[in-house]
């Protein structure tokens, strides 16, 4: 048998978890190895279209399972590279939530208060900047005109995106050619690479197992560069820490698989999953009215044109962010675009009896298409999810040769979660149709079910073992030396976009991770300043990271 290679720190995923664990271990000393799934993408191989093979099918991962379906990203820079680019930071209710257990899900040391320090630090590295309403494009102009003339309020989202270089292209959600999106291509990896680090594209980790002398073997497939069905080699590579960080999708099915050879899970692996509350609104416009009762106006154009957004959302209406709130009724609604293909398909008709699939209203809708208003709802919702059986490789069963996939997640909403959901879409349609402004309808869930683009809490932090996957330190329960920093790690939904809170999250891991490499033998020490050299926001974490590290 071929001895395996061996490395300091083993990372699995190189999203916000993978890429800001590994900077910092690979600055402070440590021998760091990171597997990807996805390909190694940047620059031109960012295509603007949507056609089989193009970097729209390569770098997404679209899984459906029962009840639930979760798209994500699938390239080095995993999430990052085709999100699109909002940065909020949770409201501090989020963290005193005490959701389906009846009692407070996040680990008493992690409040918005002590969160803020480490926001701070992503803030620093992205970085992070606040729009004005003179970023904001047309359509979330749109909304929030619309929220105003309703009575509500409208605010710009924080983003992590280089206006001096976006050139209002239209193809945020399939990467940057522009290089104006601020993705971890730009500053963790990077400075991780120039640290020593080693970045595997196309390696698909399986499981993982003990070693004799305390530490891991992780055990991999090569994927096709292609057909991601097929594997071209296979391998497996010893670690004295492990870091997974493969997505909340991934990451318990990578840990399920591995119990044979591991040892026992923790409960709640692969159990309480949440689509951080998600829900899609179509509002189709009707441009007189727009034009009438908001003053809106392009001159001879349409008064909004779906493919002509060119970023991500931009306005967000926060009013329902009151933590004076019942938990359940607190939710944000966001101005976004979505890209036709799926899109259509799903987006139904205003005022539909059933499922509006085609027929003749359908076709009146598509030709408007121009003419859509999309929203999206992040609520609160039960933390619903199971992962059932691993599929026998990867996190799903593949169908295509690239991006889509069956995967083993059951999601079935809560009444909690469902009226959560009427309540938003209720408010959708206040803000929307009052005048006479457009016909709103929800996105149904009875093709795929709920669908989500920030999957979450499948391998949560906490302080109950009972309930909890993690510590709050992120070491999985019952296994030193193996740490959980990417979404899953969240313990639920958060009402925003979570990237943000997970690469928070993230930086205040990597002390832990520090203590527990020391202790395995690693030479590594903590204290690596921002990515480009800042070292400002870092100062501002010392005395907490002082205190990670002792524990």
């Amino acid at each position: 048998m071929t001895t395996p290679e061996s490395t300091d720190v083993l990372v699995v995923g190189s999203g916000f978890g993978g890429a800001i664990t590994a900077y910092h271990l690979a600055a402070g000393g440590a021998k760091v190895t990171i597997l990807e799934r996805g390909p190694w993408l940047s620059g031109t191989d960012f295509d603007h279209d949507f056609l089989l093979g193009s970097s729209y099918t390569r770098a997404f991962d679209f899984v459906v399972g029962d009840g639930m379906s979760v798209l994500g990203g699938n390239c080095v820079g995993g999430g990052s590279v085709v999100y699109f680019a909002a940065l909020p930071r949770a409201p501090g209710f989020v963290f005193e939530r005490r959701g389906s257990i009846g009692r407070r899900m996040w680990p008493a040391a992690i409040s918005r208060d002590t969160l803020d320090p480490w926001y701070d630090r992503i803030a620093e590295a992205m970085p992070v900047r606040t729009q004005d309403w003179d970023d904001v494009t047309y359509a979330g102009g749109l909304w929030a005109a619309a929220c105003n003339h309703s009575g509500r309020t409208a605010n710009p989202v924080p983003n992590g995106v280089d206006n001096d270089k976006c050139v209002n292209c239209n193809w945020m959600m399939s990467g940057c050619r522009f290089d104006a999106k601020r993705s971890l291509l730009f500053n963790y990896l990077p400075a991780a690479l120039a640290h020593g680090a080693r970045i595997r594209p196309l390696h698909e980790v399986q499981r993982l197992e003990r070693t004799d002398d305390g530490g891991y073997r992780v055990h991999y497939n090569v994927v096709h560069d292609e057909d991601y069905r097929l594997q071209s080699g296979s391998g497996a590579i010893d670690a004295k820490i492990v870091v997974l960080a493969a997505g909340a999708g991934a990451t318990p099915v990578i840990l399920q698989r591995s119990e044979p050879t591991l040892g026992a899970m923790p409960h709640a692996v692969g159990r309480y999953f949440s689509g951080n509350g998600e829900r899609l609104n179509t509002a189709v416009l009707d441009e007189e009215r727009v034009r009438d009762v908001l003053g809106l106006s392009r001159g001879a154009d349409l008064a909004y044109e779906a493919n002509q957004i060119g970023k991500g959302p931009c306005v967000a209406n926060w009013d329902r962010l009151d933590g004076s709130l019942p938990e359940y009724s607190r939710y944000s609604l966001e101005q976004l675009y979505f890209p036709p293909g799926l899109g259509t398909i799903l987006a139904q008709v205003p005022g539909a009896t059933t499922p509006s699939w085609f027929g003749v209203d359908k076709k009146e809708m598509l030709r408007r298409w121009r003419s859509w208003l999309i929203i999206f709802t992040m609520i609160e919702d039960d933390n619903e999810g199971v992962f059932g059986p691993p599929p026998p490789t990867g996190n799903a069963n593949r169908i295509s040769q690239q991006m889509l996939g069956h995967g083993p997640l059951s999601y079935h909403p809560t009444a909690n979660t469902q009226r959560a959901w009427a309540e938003s879409d209720a408010d959708v349609k206040d803000i929307l149709e009052r005048d006479g402004l457009a016909k709103v309808a929800p996105w149904t869930n009875d093709l795929v079910g709920a669908y989500t683009v920030h999957p979450l809490a499948s391998c949560r932090i906490g302080d109950d073992p009972s309930t909890s996957a993690l510590d709050d330190r992120h070491e999985l329960r019952g296994h030193p030396g193996v740490f959980v920093t990417d979404g899953s790690a969240v313990p639920g939904a958060l009402t925003v976009n979570p990237a943000m809170t997970i690469a928070a999250l993230a930086e205040r891991a990597v002390p832990g991770i520090v203590r527990a490499a020391r202790e395995r033998g690693v030479d590594v020490v903590y204290g690596a300043p921002s990515p480009d050299g800042q070292t400002s926001g870092r100062r501002a974490t010392l005395p907490l990271a002082s205190d990670l590290l002792r524990r």
